[in-house]
């Protein structure tokens, strides 16, 4: 038995090695020769420099990615090739890592009948072998592959928590399984540090602590939902924010209280974080409180991760050539990382984008250097009448352009108000109904935004070209006739330029069958890995869409943002090939 499992271990350590050797020569042979467009060349700039780009910053993309351009050699017409090729192995070492996850929750589920892993060894590295595949040739991965862009690395992030998520469950009963949970702490902590997308993986984490821990039952499933909730609100609402508001109290007594010069508190408060986590971690190794001590450990590493934007506050200090935002101390670093000139989307509960304002307060927008002192700044923020709101509003923004691309995705009729402005004249207002705030989220956010985008990669694309609605542009399409013809007309009456377009892909649903079929075979086979991989697709997508609340006409097609999703559709893909 024993020759068995390094048998297997042995394949499936060589398979996996396999897949990134050949993602790695696919993506290095079509890897961009130099700078795409959008903010691909922002981002080579600030790691060939250590520049400071746009919010929220991305301090350990730019650290890696300089060293990537040293290996130009000096040559700076190479240093877009070379940030594109880190781009190339990130993707490439994600394939792998897909692959191995693949491969255990395949061999997990066999193993959970008491077989024997050889037994059933070809399905198992077939599957790890189809579903790496096709995620390594898929549309929106494969883009961002072979650009300078940090989506690659961060995945590469989102692909090693979850690989590290599953070997926690195969050493879990082990005295040294929380190792595991430590790494994936870390890496966590060193991905806020590239793009905060890796943080969706977090409730995957606790329903496969759930599982392996508990017995299945719906009081439990619940009360795991609901503590992955908060886990996760926590790290993004609390930590997050959080962590650069303590250090600005600590910054307004040093320096307004104190009259001690800029950066002071903030240098105290690294010094007092240090010291209370050390002390923490003694404390609880000490008196044997071990959960205890992994949640402190697991809070120190994620603190140790995130301390990777002192980096932007030491470049912005020396005012490089790119300084976006200037966040040299600690209340410029919090407006930069919390994007706070981007602004902000109602999630719960506000108004719809017809609603009049009702009046203003003024509330401290952040603060000013001003001799020796902090003087603070303020921005309006606005009260809106209580019958142009509601609950998961979707329809919000009043810019130029959104109310029509309301209407027209919407298909508003609404309700119809009489105010009075502030001259005291009467005014009638059309405000959507919930149910046109609904039809909106479907229909643009859902429908437009991921369902296209999900198809694009598994049953085919229209073309290249962005469109924002009409049938010849940007659409996703099967290839197969009737159901193209009857969604978006006649395919065979498009202009040639549009029919003979690079980006014309018609893969006849075929990956989606297989994603479904997978998906079938794993609730069958494993319910409690499905509600893990479910879980993992959920996060990475839908509930991305919601969370974003996004307005219409976006600049650039958002594909790149639900890789996630797709990395988890990937496995069913696999799955299908186990009998």
């Amino acid at each position: 038995m024993k020759s068995e499992w390094c048998s297997y271990r042995r394949v499936n350590l060589i398979l996996g090695l396999f897949t990134f050797l050949v993602a790695a020569i696919v993506y290095g042979s079509t890897v961009e020769p130099t700078s795409s467009f959008w903010d691909c060349g922002e981002f080579i700039l600030s790691a060939f420099k250590l520049q400071v780009g746009h919010p929220p910053g991305a301090p350990i993309f730019l650290m890696i990615g300089r060293i990537a351009t040293l290996f130009a050699g000096g040559d700076v017409t190479k240093v877009a090739m070379m940030s594109n090729l880190l781009s190339a192995m990130c993707s490439a070492l994600t394939i792998m890592f897909l692959f191995w996850s693949i491969t255990h929750i395949v061999k997990k589920a066999f193993n959970d009948d008491g077989e024997d892993d050889m037994k059933h060894i070809f399905a198992i590295m077939g599957a790890g072998l189809l579903g790496a595949f096709t995620y390594t040739f898929s549309d929106t991965f494969w883009f961002s592959a072979v650009e300078g862009e940090l989506y690659a690395m961060s995945s590469l992030f989102t692909a090693i928590v979850f690989w590290a998520i599953l070997k926690w469950e195969e050493e879990a009963d082990e005295p040294t399984a929380g190792r595991w949970i430590i790494l994936v702490a870390f890496m966590m902590g060193l991905g806020l540090g590239i793009h905060r997308l890796n943080l969706l993986i977090l409730p995957v984490m606790v329903f496969v602590f759930y599982f392996k821990k508990y017995e299945f039952s719906w009081k439990g499933f619940w009360k795991t939902s609901l503590m992955a909730i908060i886990i996760l609100g926590s790290v993004v609402f609390v930590i997050i924010p959080g962590v650069p508001k303590v250090a600005g109290w600590f910054e307004l007594l040093f320096v307004n209280g104190l009259g001690l010069p800029y950066n002071t508190g903030l240098i105290v408060f690294v010094v007092v974080t240090i010291a209370a986590l050390v002390f923490a971690i003694r404390y609880t190794f000490n008196k044997k409180k071990i959960i205890l001590n992994y949640i402190v450990t697991c809070l120190t590493v994620i603190m140790i991760g995130y301390s990777s934007y002192a980096m932007i506050v030491i470049r912005s200090s020396a005012s490089p050539p790119m300084n976006q935002n200037d966040p040299s101390d600690i209340f410029s670093l919090a407006y930069y990382i919390n994007m706070e000139q981007y602004g902000s989307a109602p999630k719960l509960y506000g108004q719809f984008y017809t609603a009049p304002r009702i009046g203003d307060k003024k509330v401290v927008a952040g603060y000013n250097k001003v001799n020796g002192k902090y003087e603070p700044y303020y921005r309006p923020e606005y009260d809106y009448s209580e019958q142009f709101q509601t609950i998961f509003p979707r329809m919000y923004s009043d810019s130029e352009g959104h109310p029509e691309a309301y209407e027209y995705w919407g298909q508003v009729t609404g309700r119809k108000y009489t105010v009075r402005s502030g001259s005291n004249e009467s005014q009638t207002i059309v405000c959507p109904t919930f149910g046109e705030n609904l039809r909106f989220f479907f229909r643009y956010q859902v429908g437009f935004m991921y369902l296209r985008y999900f198809m694009w990669n598994f049953a085919g694309r229209q073309n290249d070209i962005q469109g924002n609605g009409n049938n010849m542009y940007g659409n996703w399409i099967s290839g197969i006739n009737f159901l193209d013809n009857a969604r978006l007309g006649d395919q065979e009456s498009l202009p040639a330029d549009l029919k003979n377009n690079p980006g014309n892909n018609r893969y006849f649903m075929i990956p989606l069958l297989l994603g479904l079929l997978g998906l079938i075979w794993q609730y069958k086979k494993d319910n409690n890995d499905f509600i893990v991989v479910l879980s993992f697709f959920i996060m990475t997508g839908l509930a991305i869409i919601v969370y974003l609340n996004q307005t219409p006409n976006q600049p650039r097609e958002r594909d790149y943002a639900y890789v996630g999703s797709f990395y988890a559709f990937a496995i069913w893909i696999g799955l299908s090939l186990v009998p």
